[in-house]
């Protein structure tokens, strides 16, 4: 792997140190961006993406979510070193973290809950950020039904649309999107700052436990969603739910509003992969709307 120059050159000034770089050790684990440890003759260590240099708007975003979340104090992420593009390439460097298999699942879910007591005046964030590699809009709405109908699954359906899948989906989710102001009625959920991606592949533990949550598409919105999220590919354990509720208890009504919120994320795997994701999503709609 090709480290640029720009690399050493941003983290010597965000530092205020000379960096050397002794040693680029490639990590596993994403599937949008190169990713490795890097290794500074003074036994430094630091974690970096790479991408085209066109990219580099998805780690000025991926920056400002971990900064916002950082700012809560509320919970751990890696801590933001810099971020640039030079000669045809975009970087994002952070704080290396060792991260372990297992950790304190109840705290996890206690200080998801902290974080969640951030709040806003207005459901969006302050800039679009990106949901894998799709764009997400995060403009500002006071209204949380108007937020998920046009920035959320009108977004993710008009995509689609886009992408050619067309027919059963485009008919039915016309259809969901008009019962959205039903399936909300008498929700009014706070603008609670998110994740915004938290399934389990973008959580961790430091050796001594402490829980880590990186790779955010955060922004204000329905706590439940981040909950919702969690759900997906296998879910959390049981005590990370427990210490939730014990913290800060969900809303009456949460787990029909759960599938709604995972739709997002399933219209956007149609979109990315296709294949059985536009039918499930199809699926998924059809359950919502024979409610």
């Amino acid at each position: 792997m090709k480290i640029p120059g720009a690399v050493a050159s941003a983290i010597a000034d965000a530092t205020q140190r000379p960096f050397l770089l002794q040693r680029a050790t490639p990590v596993s684990g994403g599937d949008i961006n190169q990713t490795c440890r890097l290794e500074g003759s003074d036994g430094s260590l630091y974690f970096l993406k790479l991408n085209a240099a066109q990219q580099h708007g998805m780690f000025v975003a991926e920056a400002a979510g971990l900064q916002a979340i950082a700012a809560t104090g509320a919970i751990r992420v890696p801590h933001v070193i810099a971020h640039g593009a030079s000669k045809g390439a975009s970087f994002l460097v952070l704080e290396h973290l060792p991260l372990g298999g297992r950790g304190d699942a109840r705290r996890l879910g206690e200080q998801l809950a902290a974080l969640h007591r951030n709040t806003a005046d207005q459901f969006g964030f302050a800039q679009g950020n990106f949901i894998g590699s799709t764009p997400q809009s995060n403009d500002w709405s006071n209204d949380w039904t108007d937020f998920w109908r046009e920035q959320r699954l009108g977004f993710q359906l008009r995509l689609a649309a886009h992408n050619g899948y067309g027919g059963e989906l485009q008919r039915q989710g016309a259809r969901l999107m008009a019962a959205l102001p039903d399936l909300f009625a008498g929700h009014t959920p706070q603008p609670c700052l998110l994740h915004g991606d938290l399934w389990g592949g973008n959580h961790g533990h430091l050796a001594d436990g402490t829980p880590v949550i990186f790779d955010p598409a955060a922004y204000y919105g329905d706590r439940e969603c981040d909950l919702a999220m969690t759900m997906l590919f296998g879910g959390f354990p049981a005590d990370f739910y427990v210490a939730y509720q014990a913290a800060w208890p969900l809303d009456d009504g949460h787990a029909k509003r759960r599938e709604l919120y995972i739709l997002y994320h399933i219209l956007n795997h149609a979109n990315l992969f296709g294949g059985a994701y536009v039918r499930q999503a199809e699926s998924m709609i059809s359950a919502l709307l024979a409610r």
